[in-house]
């Protein structure tokens, strides 16, 4: 077995793109990896937040969202204030109703006494009338003298203010006093009562009219109305109206819990769409990571030679397909550049090991070589060798670094034409010595282009060096260029001997020449190659034809061969 053929073991049986099949008991590294991304996503699972920071922070962040906007809806929330003037207004009105009924009762010119009774019934006016459940009136008279006293029982269709079950809200306000109850100072000031605090009002309805005002009793808010009873345009006594203690608070804290109960579905929406959001984004994710976190692991250990393959994503329209596709082809070329360094590396110690041979075989014959015409020549050989290998090793070095140089150079705008004439003057002055007529033909107007002038120019070197190669005295060689809208071409004609058609697809493959066996060993057989590095290595393009008396016969003798050199402009 060969060097070459020891370095390369990707031909050894068939099997699918990127495995090593040596056996029938062989498993394919790729299948490994796949099965080790599987085992991760089958113990990772659809819902796990353990092993998926991205997940958690997904959820985190949605709930803070929806955290604040609730937060933001009970804080400043409207309703409390919008309810307490509804009530207000309604305690209000009722008030005055009331001590409208009792106004129409009173004589219109005999004194009334409302302590007494004396003209006016206090007790049964109130007994007939319908107050609302949980709310106190009081009468008294202008002394502050309790007269009658009626609390409601009656329930109106929408009024039902009776405390509801509110299980979160009262679960936070407990909640909310214990954490509070260290930093609140207790007041030694005792609150009023339902009836003082209706009894406080009396003097200001007195002397000003209907008055309103807010309180605590028994720990809950309440709204206390006063308004006077006039005889005569003259006030002889005053109702006094106080709504149910925490009836607004309930209302509230009902509305509180409406909302809460909104926040805890809404939470739960939130966290089973942040889970689906995640899946769709964290687990393709992990997958990647997975592929090439295994793939390191297993170059780190060096074990075997399969490939990496990375899960293909590319159907999602989004980022993560975007960055699938970018990966498996960057992991593609990757491969690919693996591939051509061991197909390089085989083609190097192939043509390295003929001229070595050949040298073997010349110092082993110079050993038993009596005759001197025999030494000389055997000299000859080895000298001729020598700077092939030279040679060989020379441009092996230019070729393995052109890569990583390309890569390093930074291009440049400079005018084609300008250097293709320089070229042109230059080399067409070599083939003039050989007998060769060196024609050039480009436009007037400059083509400026982006890129690296000495590497293109190396390429053009190149085809006109190997046209006049192929040349002899009588033939012609043709440099012509042409701008076609977004591309430039650049064409080396010459009327040698052409291209067999079953190298037209090889001359630009490493090491391969097609040279007369009396030329053998004097070209290395990588300038096309390298032009062909060069030029796609700018986004063109690089062929070669033979040129035929007429396109319809291609079996008629070429009467010259053809390079052409596609560039974008």
């Amino acid at each position: 077995m060969t060097l070459a053929e020891g370095i390369s073991v990707r031909d050894a049986g068939p099997g699918r793109d990127g495995d090593v099949v040596l056996g029938d008991d062989f498993v394919a590294p790729d299948s490994v990896v796949e099965d080790e991304v599987r085992a991760r996503r089958a113990r990772r699972g659809f819902f796990s937040l353990r092993e998926s920071p991205l997940t958690r922070k997904i959820i985190i962040f949605n709930l803070i969202a929806l955290n604040i906007l609730v937060a933001g809806i009970l804080y400043l929330n409207a309703s409390r204030d919008g309810l307490a003037l509804q009530r207000m207004s309604g305690l209000v009105g009722e008030a005055e109703l009331v001590a409208n009924v009792f106004e129409v009762q009173m004589p219109a010119q005999s004194p009334v006494n409302i302590v007494t009774g004396d003209g006016i019934d206090v007790v049964a006016t109130l007994d007939a009338l319908s107050v609302q459940d949980g709310a106190e009136v009081f009468v008294f008279d202008t002394n502050g003298t309790l007269a009658g006293q009626i609390t409601g029982a009656a329930t109106r269709p929408g009024d039902d203010t009776r405390r509801k079950p509110t299980v979160i809200t009262d679960a936070l306000t407990r909640f909310w006093k214990w954490l509070s109850t260290p930093f609140t100072s207790k007041s030694d000031v005792d609150a009023p009562n339902i009836e003082e605090l209706a009894r406080s009002q009396v003097a200001g309805a007195i002397k000003l009219g209907t008055q309103v005002m807010t309180g605590e009793v028994d720990g809950g808010a309440v709204f206390a109305v006063a308004t006077p009873i006039m005889q005569g345009g003259s006030p002889v006594a005053v109702v006094a109206m106080v709504s149910a203690s925490g009836e607004i608070d309930n209302l509230v804290m009902s509305e509180h819990e409406r909302v809460l109960q909104m926040f805890i579905i809404a939470t739960l929406v939130s966290i089973g769409l942040s889970l689906i959001l995640a899946s769709t984004i964290a687990h393709p994710l992990a997958d990647l990571a997975a592929a090439a976190e295994i793939g390191g692991a297993r170059n780190r250990r060096s074990q075997g030679a399969g490939r990496i393959r990375i899960p293909d994503l590319t159907a999602r329209p989004d980022e993560i397909g975007r960055l699938s596709g970018a990966l498996r082809g960057m992991v593609a070329a990757l491969y690919n550049r693996i591939d051509g360094n061991e197909q390089f590396a085989a083609d190097v110690a192939h043509e390295i090991k003929n001229p070595l041979a050949s040298l073997r075989s010349a110092v082993g014959t110079m050993r038993v070589a009596k005759r001197e015409d025999q030494r000389e020549k055997l000299l000859e050989v080895i000298e001729h060798d020598v700077r092939r290998l030279d040679r060989l090793v020379s441009d092996i070095s230019n070729a393995s670094r052109l890569d990583s140089e390309l890569v390093k150079e930074e291009e440049e705008s400079f005018d084609l034409l300008s250097m293709m004439r320089n070229l042109g003057q230059y080399l067409g002055e070599q083939a003039g010595e050989k007998g060769i007529e060196f024609i050039t033909d480009f436009p007037d107007k400059p083509i400026v282009i982006n890129g690296l002038e000495a590497r293109l120019a190396q390429v053009f070197v190149n085809l006109i060096s190997n046209a006049t190669s192929f040349c002899e005295d009588g033939d012609a060689i043709r440099l012509w260029a042409r701008r076609r809208e977004n591309r430039v071409l650049i064409v080396v004609e010459d009327t040698g001997p052409g291209i067999p058609d079953q190298a037209l697809t090889k001359i630009f493959q490493r090491f391969y020449s097609q040279r007369d066996a009396s030329d053998f060993g004097n070209n290395s057989g990588l300038g096309l190659a390298i032009s062909k590095q060069i030029v796609e290595a700018h986004g063109g393009v690089i062929w070669a034809e033979n040129i035929r008396p007429t396109d319809a016969d291609i079996t008629s003798d070429p009467l010259g061969a053809r390079f052409v050199v596609g560039l974008p402009v």
